[in-house]
């Protein structure tokens, strides 16, 4: 699975968000984009995207800035992978978003049931990962992660194996 840009940036922010939910803090758009090395522009068409979907909310005033609208253990990543992706990804079978006329393999497609099956498979990984999950180190989050799955990426096997 390759993320987009803009899901990976977003994620970024919810991170940010998440992290400044621990303490209560909320975080103003050129914090956010300066912490990420983006424009504000970016940062603020991703808090767009975030608020309208409910996963994140906004305060005015000079007191005010962006908060995770819930909880960050309420949040799991399949649902900001959703919210952020530019196309969806069973657009690469069309018959899978209900669009059988756009396939010319409409008839008997060894691909479909593995496309859309793996689809699935990544969608209820990233359904049990929360955002709070990932806030500690690389290490920690890889040892939950293993917890989760039961594999590290230690055992994933090489391209070149």
């Amino acid at each position: 699975m390759k993320l987009s840009a803009q899901e990976e940036y977003g994620l970024r922010c919810l991170l940010q968000l998440a992290r400044a939910q621990t303490t209560g803090e909320s975080l103003t758009l050129s914090q956010i984009a300066g912490q990420e090395g983006i424009s504000s522009a970016n940062a603020g068409k991703l808090m767009w995207i975030l608020s309208k979907a409910g996963l994140v909310q906004s305060t005015r005033g000079t007191k005010g800035g962006y908060t995770l609208a819930r909880l960050s253990s309420e949040i799991h990543l399949n649902q900001v992978i959703r919210v952020l992706e530019g196309e969806p990804a069973e657009s690469h079978c069309k018959s899978y978003a209900g669009v059988l006329d756009a396939c010319i393999h409409t008839g008997d497609c060894g691909i479909r049931p593995v496309i859309v099956e793996l689809h699935q498979i990544v969608d209820n990984a990233l359904a049990e990962i929360t955002l709070s999950q990932l806030l500690g180190t690389e290490a920690n989050v890889d040892a939950a992660l293993h917890q989760i799955h039961g594999v590290k990426r230690s055992d994933t096997p090489s391209m070149g194996a």
